[in-house]
C-alpha cells in the first residue's frame, strides 16, 4: 500500500466514527448530512499537514476540490445523491494516488456486500431492529453511505496494518 502507517494511524480515530455515522444516517434517513461532510473535511484540513509531507498535503486537497466539481456534476446529471459526491469528495484525500486501484476494488466489494446485506436484511426478522428506516421503503435508491463509510474506514485499516 502507498498510504503510510503513520498517516494511516493519524487519520483512523477521528474518520471512523464519521464513516461509520454516514453509514447509519443514510439506512435511517437517506442522507449523508452536511455536518458530518464537513467533520470528515475537517479531519484532513487539520490531521493532514501532521500526517502526510506538505506537498502531498497540498495535492490531495486539490484533489479533493476536483472531486466536488465531479461530483456537484454528477449530481445534476441525476448519477448520484449531493451526500453522496460530497463525501466522495471530502474522502479522496484520504487516499494515496497509489492506492487507487486498490481503493476501487475495495469500494466495488463493499459496494457488493452492503447491497447484499442491506436487501437480505430489509427482507428478513432483522428489520424489526430498526423498523423506522426510510432506506427500508426504497425500491430503487440504494444508501451509498452505507458503502461508501465502510469503504474508507477499511481502507484506512488496512493502511494501519499494512500501509508503507
Amino acid at each position: 500500500m502507498s498510504i503510510t502507517v503513520y498517516a494511516a494511524l493519524w487519520f483512523l480515530p477521528f474518520v471512523v466514527p464519521l464513516c461509520l455515522y454516514a453509514a447509519y444516517t443514510d439506512m435511517a434517513r437517506m442522507r449523508i448530512t452536511n455536518p458530518t461532510v464537513l467533520a470528515l473535511a475537517a479531519v484532513f484540513v487539520v490531521i493532514g499537514p501532521i500526517a502526510l509531507p506538505l506537498e502531498t498535503y497540498l495535492w490531495h486537497l486539490l484533489a479533493m476540490a476536483a472531486a466536488l466539481v465531479v461530483g456537484i456534476f454528477l449530481n445534476g446529471a441525476g448519477v448520484m445523491g449531493a451526500g453522496d459526491a460530497k463525501f466522495i469528495a471530502a474522502g479522496v484525500p484520504f487516499v494515496a494516488l497509489g492506492d487507487l486501484r486498490l481503493m476501487m476494488a475495495l469500494l466495488m466489494a463493499t459496494i457488493l456486500a452492503a447491497a447484499a446485506t442491506h436487501r437480505g436484511v430489509k427482507y428478513s426478522p432483522i428489520r424489526k431492529l430498526a423498523p423506522d428506516w426510510t432506506s427500508w421503503e426504497q425500491s430503487k435508491k440504494f444508501p451509498m453511505g452505507l458503502a461508501l463509510g465502510p469503504s474508507l474506514a477499511i481502507y484506512l485499516i488496512l493502511g494501519a496494518r499494512f500501509g508503507a
